[in-house]
Parts: structure tokens; sequence; C-alpha cells
């Protein structure tokens, strides 16, 4: 039996995803509904689909089976990019009640309860998270080979600079310290003004210097869109980290000019150097993408070269997966199965070794963290991270989740760095 006010949104994908998800609670909430808790039938069901990789349609599929089945009745919503992509292939699913395309999506609830008065789509708060994202941008212009995106989101467009503003100054009274601005492609922000000259510079700045903002982050942006405006606003803001999630997926110029990047190996090279250069604890971390087709052994070593110049904090790697649509789906000399997971466990015990080295020089030294969650590795411990991206783990007594701790760093971890707070 169905209860009122009742709902469960799950999120597939990416942050911009995870903002959307966030925005659906946010509205529901205002007018009255709640979590369901275990046990409990949700009178609304509304899953935000992936469609990434075909391992997150498989996932987003079993999603919306799974609702189906233990909220018998209520209204299965799907959103995001598999439906966009497939929608009649998903209302065929027993149980979904409605689709939603991507273009509609910030009108998901006035479509399912035309009756009902909705506040605005942003968000309040951020479930269970200690920082806070906040979508500026959506939609992509750039047409890599491999990419499905820009058919299933549509062409760049950006949110007014004031419209961020005020989500930022709502979220910092709601008690959040950090906030991350994330976008399909943020390198793309224009403040939704074609002529107008505004840049993600412009945006970083401005967001900057909102008062009670303790640290503002970026999320991921590829190598050539960090021109030297926004290196300038991210080394001389109050607040911006030292950090970015700058994008590699290949360390062949070959391959990335097969996936139609707009870069080369040399340009990342030297956007990480002048980063670098300018404070010598910058952080990194990227995307890499393991067997796109026709890549060599020398083309793979090039992407681990790459990364034991760098030595990112973090890699998310991704095993090609071909996507229809897409050039690269045509492309010959795919790469086989077998090839690509022995691939796939190059780049992760790489990844896992240069970060590791790449903690090893902050021993003995002290920085800021910010405190997230209990550490499903270390029990009775926090973990947290630093301003450059440090994983940290810090005993939990005498700490809470959201507290900023000057922490002095005493051994390393394969989890991250023990630290005591002075």
């Amino acid at each position: 039996m169905s209860l009122k006010k009742t709902f469960k949104v799950v999120t597939l994908g990416c942050r911009t995803n995870q903002y959307e998800s966030q925005a659906y609670a946010d509205q529901l909430k205002s007018v009255g509904y709640h979590e369901a808790k275990e046990g409990e039938t949700a009178e609304i069901c509304i899953v935000n689909t992936c469609t990434v990789t075909e391992s997150a349609d498989s996932s987003s599929r079993h999603a919306i089976r799974d609702l189906a089945r233990k909220h018998p009745g209520s209204q299965l919503v799907i959103t995001g990019c598999l439906a966009e992509r497939h929608p009649e292939q998903i209302l065929s699913i027993e149980g979904v009640t409605h689709v939603v395309p991507n273009p509609k999506k910030e009108e998901l609830l006035p479509i399912v309860f035309p009756e009902g008065e909705w506040p605005e789509f942003s968000i309040q708060q951020f479930d269970d998270h200690t920082r806070a994202f906040v979508k500026v941008q959506d939609g992509c212009n750039s047409f890599c080979t491999y990419c499905i995106i820009p058919y299933v989101r549509g062409r760049s467009r950006s949110r007014p600079i004031n419209e961020i503003e005020k989500e930022v100054r709502d979220l910092i009274a709601n008690g959040y310290k950090e906030i991350v601005l994330t976008g399909i492609n943020i390198g793309d922000y224009d403040g939704g003004m074609k002529e107008g000259g505004i840049k993600l510079a412009d945006l970083v700045r401005s967001i900057d210097s909102i008062e009670g903002l303790k640290r503002l982050r970026l999320s991921s942006i590829d190598p050539d869109e960090v021109d030297e405006d926004l290196q300038s606003a991210i080394l001389e803001g109050k607040t911006t980290c030292h950090s970015l999630h700058i994008v590699l997926q290949s360390g062949s110029n070959v391959v990335l000019k097969r996936m139609n990047r707009k870069y080369t190996r040399q340009i990342f090279q030297d956007t990480i150097r002048r980063l670098r250069f300018a404070d010598q604890n910058f952080g990194f971390t990227t995307d890499v993408i393991v067997g796109f087709p026709g890549e060599s052994e020398a083309d793979f070593m090039e992407t681990l070269d790459i990364m034991s110049e760098v030595k990112f904090s973090k890699v998310h790697m991704f095993p090609y997966s071909a996507r229809p649509r897409t050039r690269a789906a045509l492309y010959p000399n795919q790469i086989t199965h077998a090839v690509m997971q022995e691939r796939k466990a190059r780049i992760l015990q790489k990844a896992e070794e240069e970060a590791f080295a790449w903690r090893e020089q902050f021993i003995g030294k002290t920085m800021t963290a910010l405190l997230e969650s209990p550490s499903s590795t270390h029990p009775g411990y926090l973990t947290g991270y630093t301003d450059n991206f440090l994983p940290i783990l810090i005993p939990a007594k005498g700490h809470q989740r959201n507290d900023l701790v000057e922490v002095l760093f005493t051994s390393n971890t394969p989890s991250g760095l023990l630290c005591i707070s002075i």
C-alpha cells in the first residue's frame, strides 16, 4: 500500500545528475514529503539514469527494476541520459509510469503532479555530503568520438551568475563550507550570455567573494580550458582550492586525435607544469580511458608515463565502451576484452602506486582538512580531504563531519595520510 508524501530518488552517473536529484529531493521536502524509510512504499520514485557506458546502462535498468519491485503502485519516474536515449525501451519496463526527457528535467515534478505548486529547481542542501555540488552549466559542444553525452544532454548552456550566487549563499547559510562548481563541460561556461564575454574565471571570482564560504572547487575540466585568467582566479582566490580534476583520457597524441580531443599531450603537460610551478603542492585528479579502438601498447605506455610524471591523487579509470551513434563505435581495431582487462589492471596499480608516492612527501607537514565521514578501512577514524585533495584519516574522537581541522601528517597508508589535529 502506497504511503502518501513519501519519495525515493536513485542517482546514477555524474555530479550533474547528483545535483539534479538533490533538487528533486529539496522540492519534495519543501511541500511535506519525506524520504521513504526501509520497508516503506514510496508514493513517487525517481531514477536519474546514466548512459556513458554499457555498465551505466545496466546499472540504470537494474535500479529501475529494483524500485518497481520494492515500491509497487508508486509513480515510477525515469529521467536522465538513458531515458533520453531509449525512452520507449524504458517505458516498457514493468512499473514505469513516466519518462521525462533531459530538456524537461527541471519540470519533472510539475509534469507528474501538475496540480501541485512547486518551488524553483535549486538546492538548499546536499544530503549525506559535506561538499555541495552546484550545477553551473549543462550540455556539451565537443563531440568526442567515444561520447554519447552531446546527443543526450544537448548543446552547452550556462546558468546566470546571480542565480548561482543565490544558491551558494543558501548552501552556506545551511552550514556548507565547501562548494564544488560542476557541469557537463564547465570550461564552456558563459553565464548564459553568448556575446557577453563572461567566462568561468569570472564565475570563480564571483563565488570566491561570497562571505562565509571556506572552500571552492571546480569539477572536471579540459587542460586547454585552464587559461591564464582561470589559473590566476584559482591561485589568487581566498577560498579556491589548489587542486583540479584535469581530464587526460590518453597520454598518446595519436589516440587523443582519434578521440577528437581538443588538446595534445604537450598542452596537458604544460597546464600541469604551470600550476605546479606556481604551487608545488598543487594536486591533480584525472580521467583515463583504457582500450580505445586502435590503442597500441606504445600508446598505452604514454599514458602510464604521464601518470608517473604528474602523480595524480586519484585516477578515474574507464574501460572503453562502444556507444551507438558515436564515430568510435565504427572504428576498426577494437581492443579485445582480455587486453582491456590487462591494461585496466595496470592502470589501477599504477594509479595507487603514484598516489601513494605523491602523499609520501607530505609526512611531517601540516595542512587544513575538511572532515567527511567514518572510515571504512580504519575503524574509529574519520576521512577527509585537504585543500589540494589529499585523502586523510584522523581519530574521530573530538571531531565531527564538516569540521575544518588543522592537521599534522604522521604516516602514509593505501587509504590516505594518517594525521593528528594540532
